[in-house]
């Protein structure tokens, strides 16, 4: 039996309020957001191990069938099934905080959303409007295994959910706390960041091209392409980092530190 992440969305929102009584729709809906993209984070990075391991070989013409059907299947309905996620998860959010444009769903409320989340937003919209036509239509069955690398982006995912999760507890100041947010920097640096200069090495070992030589092999659109993805990884690393020294700042200082709010739902992946 195939469990849909909206099926399962559905499912935590009912189970969630009843083991939490205290916590609101904006922390529900938070939490049941970051199990399901947990879910579906570990089943690219799944495929994604499968892909590269398959396609390792001849990394521009070895085959595997997760490359296309994984995108179409699960890519696709998830990146859209997440954006409307994303938007529920701010709705609530605000609309706990008492803001009068929030009593009910309006383009106001959509308007607001997509200003706060702009960055987000135009991401998966890449994603749909760019990787699936490239790796439907524009690859002549070539790259799979560059696919396969492509899903590997998500593995710092669950990580990123478990710290969301964790401070909704009120569990910020622990030590799982701590070293997850040391697995967070190390997953999201490796396999977002590091990942693209693992891909061109791997381009230039196929043809026999030192590193340095890759970009002047591959065509303008492919260096546009990959830097448009990357730039918003390097963006949010910074975040993360930034984020990870105000932490290690406040844990060294005697004061107590006040809570972090629980329905905070930026996302730093």
């Amino acid at each position: 039996m195939q469990l849909h992440p909206e099926s399962m969305k559905e499912f935590k929102k009912r189970i969630l309020p009843c083991v939490f009584r205290h916590w609101s729709d904006a922390d529900v809906v938070l939490v049941s957001e970051r199990l399901v993209s947990s879910i579906h984070a570990i089943m690219a990075t799944t495929a994604g191990v499968i892909v590269v391991s398959s396609c390792s070989g001849d990394v521009i013409n070895d085959r595997h069938w997760l490359a296309t059907y994984f995108v179409i299947w699960y890519g696709v309905p998830y990146m859209t099934y997440d954006i409307f996620a994303m938007y529920l998860s701010h709705y609530h959010r605000f609309r706990v905080k008492g803001h009068e444009d929030y009593k009910q769903h309006s383009l106001r409320t959509v308007n607001s959303f997509i200003r706060r989340e702009f960055l987000l937003v135009l991401h998966h919209i890449a994603l749909l409007t760019i990787l699936l036509p490239v790796t439907l239509f524009f690859r002549k069955d070539q790259g799979d295994f560059f696919i396969g690398c492509l899903f590997l982006t998500e593995l710092s995912t669950p990580f990123v959910s478990l710290g969301k999760i964790l401070i909704q507890l009120s569990l910020q100041d622990c030590w799982p706390h701590k070293a997850n947010g040391g697995m967070v920097l190390f997953t999201f640096f490796m396999c977002r960041i590091a990942l693209f200069p693992y891909m061109y090495w791997m381009y230039g070992r196929h043809y026999g091209i030192p590193l340095y030589s890759v970009p002047f092999h591959l065509s303008l659109a492919t260096n546009l392409g990959n830097s448009c993805i990357l730039a918003p990884q390097v963006y949010w690393f910074v975040l993360l980092c930034r984020k990870g020294y105000r932490l290690y700042k406040r844990s060294r200082t005697p004061e107590p530190s006040p809570a972090v709010t629980v329905t905070d739902n930026s996302k730093d992946d």
